[in-house]
């Protein structure tokens, strides 16, 4: 079959080269250049002959059509190069994508015309898995085998090389299944720790990361190999007076790793950029044991225990008003903390450090002179009820509230101010695990931005911005607004107003602002209002 095609693959470059030579003069510098390159065959329609029959490559057919295919005055399309490579830019390159991401080597996106760093890493991927010549092109051979009905799903294993291999290595790490971070070669340790993770979670046991161990590996569901709850160890102790010297906890260091220390961990992880797992693993304890860890702090926006215990102090002193120990740092909280710091001769700048909670915690601040009117939670717009909303908030784009979920809280803040932030980084390259400044994937793009725009977020995974627990549910793709967090399978971006996203593609290679097409619309899973 595959010496047949190249027979139909010279007689398409012949006939290409053809038609090139009867549609101008034989001595222009144009012409020259063509038959340089006559191997990419990209020939406006308009300039082909009726009577000349051309085979032609659409995005509906093979890569190599039949010979009966030929193309007409009538069409406008243009021939698909013979060979896909980087910077092709090809109708084409979208059925390519497509392919890829169904089969797992590609993060899910919305497929583009453009065959970009993204799109030959895929390919390279592909090639990897099967034994081909790893250069990252698509030409027949790869093309065939990528659409035959038995391509496989992307799978590595041991003695399989490449960056994505470091990537999971360095998630295995995280997990607590390997010791050290990867080099981004499958070896028998590695293939260790896979058994190892397999096993304790209950899936197949074989050693290789596939479609059943990647969906896994990257969930809230599995099963680390950490420091967690119902540990008793000198290490916990060891650990559970760090976070007392840096003020997460204020139980004392037995070595039990119980529900405090938990939550102390979790704070910990939140405000020092790391995966909030409630684990002591490898990354945190790295971060805990640097002269850089950020001592405890609550801040406008934060949603916690701890919020709720400060919440408690400040209705004890008659700061807050009674009902609103909810566990959100609305405005509310944070006029409430300003009040009480300047009552108690403290640093007014409403976020709860350690002197503010030592104090509050104490038996003899000074209380609020005047008491505080009750205010109830359905005139609460500044966002400490976790379980009320505001009108401004619920309401939509489409004029609907039914559409945006009751639950959950907005932040203060700007809107218009986070998506200014996210144009500042159009163009900036897309690369897979990073978090910025100048360079993202989808959920580090989201990530950063929240962070510069002023809310407190915690780093997710496009996988666990499903349910982060603490903004307001936009459930139809209809009320999308402006500013608001928006969630599709296996992607997010930020809603740019006026029925656009800004977020960070696979697909087309970098920070784009594009429209929410019809892609987003089948893949859309829910939104998140972030701000009232």
């Amino acid at each position: 079959m595959n010496t047949i095609r190249r027979i139909i693959l010279g007689i398409y470059i012949s006939a290409g080269a053809l038609v090139l030579a009867s549609c101008g003069p034989q001595n222009t510098p144009e012409a020259e250049s063509t038959e340089e390159s006559e191997t990419v065959l990209a020939i406006e329609q308009d300039d082909i002959s009726e009577t000349e029959p051309v085979i032609r490559m659409e995005i509906d057919g093979e890569i190599l059509p039949v010979l009966a295919d030929v193309t007409t005055a009538e069409d406008n399309s243009v021939l698909a190069p013979v060979y896909l490579q980087r910077g092709d830019k090809h109708p084409i390159v979208m059925r390519l994508q497509e392919r890829l991401m169904d089969l797992g080597y590609m993060d899910n996106d919305e497929p583009t015309t453009y065959f970009g760093d993204a799109t030959a890493e895929s390919i390279r991927k592909f090639q990897r898995q099967l034994k081909l010549a790893q250069d990252g092109i698509c030409g027949m051979e790869t093309w065939d085998l990528l659409f035959s009905g038995d391509a496989p799903y992307y799978k590595v294993m041991k003695g399989d090389q490449g960056d994505d291999i470091r990537q999971i290595q360095d998630r295995l790490y995280q997990l607590g299944y390997l010791l050290n971070r990867g080099d981004g070669d499958f070896g028998e340790a590695t293939e260790a720790a896979v058994r190892k993770m397999q096993e304790r979670n209950d899936i197949s046991i074989d050693g290789a990361v596939g479609k059943e161990t990647v969906g896994l590996l990257y969930s809230d569901e599995v099963k680390p190999n950490l420091i967690g709850i119902g540990e008793q160890s000198d290490l916990v102790k060891k650990y559970q007076q760090r976070l007392i010297d840096l003020g997460y906890l204020r139980e004392e260091a037995d070595g039990n790793f119980g529900g405090a220390t938990e939550r102390a961990v979790r704070e910990f992880q939140s405000r020092n950029d790391q995966i909030v797992d409630g684990f002591l693993g490898p990354d945190t304890r790295i971060a805990m044991d640097s002269d850089s860890a950020k001592p405890f702090g609550l801040r406008l926006g934060d949603e916690s225990e701890s919020v709720r215990e400060a919440q408690k102090r400040l209705i004890h002193y008659g700061y807050l008003a009674s009902g609103l120990d909810k566990g959100y740092y609305g405005e509310l909280t944070e006029a409430a903390v300003k009040s009480f710091q300047r009552q108690n001769g403290l640093t007014v700048d409403g976020t709860v450090g350690i002197q503010t909670m030592t104090a509050l915690l104490s038996s003899n601040a000074k209380k609020k002179p005047v008491s505080v009117p009750q205010v109830s939670q359905s005139t609460n717009t500044g966002g400490n009820s976790s379980s009320g909303s505001s009108s401004s908030s619920g309401s939509s784009s489409s004029g609907s509230n039914a559409s945006v979920g009751s639950g959950g809280a907005t932040v203060s803040g700007s809107a218009g101010n986070l998506i200014g932030i996210a144009s500042s980084k159009l163009g900036c390259p897309y690369v897979y695990g990073s978090k910025g400044p100048n360079s993202f994937d989808c959920s580090g793009f989201v990530y950063w931005c929240l962070n510069q725009a002023g809310v407190g977020q915690s780093y997710l995974t496009s996988g666990g911005w499903r349910n982060p627990g603490r903004y307001q549910r936009v459930s139809s793709f209809d009320a999308i607004q402006a500013g608001d967090v928006v969630v599709v399978s296996g992607h997010v971006g930020i809603a740019a107003g006026g029925g656009t996203v800004i977020d960070a593609s696979s697909s087309n290679g970098r920070v784009v602002h594009r429209s929410l097409s019809n892609w987003w619309r089948n893949n859309f899973i829910v939104a998140w209002r972030i701000f009232g």
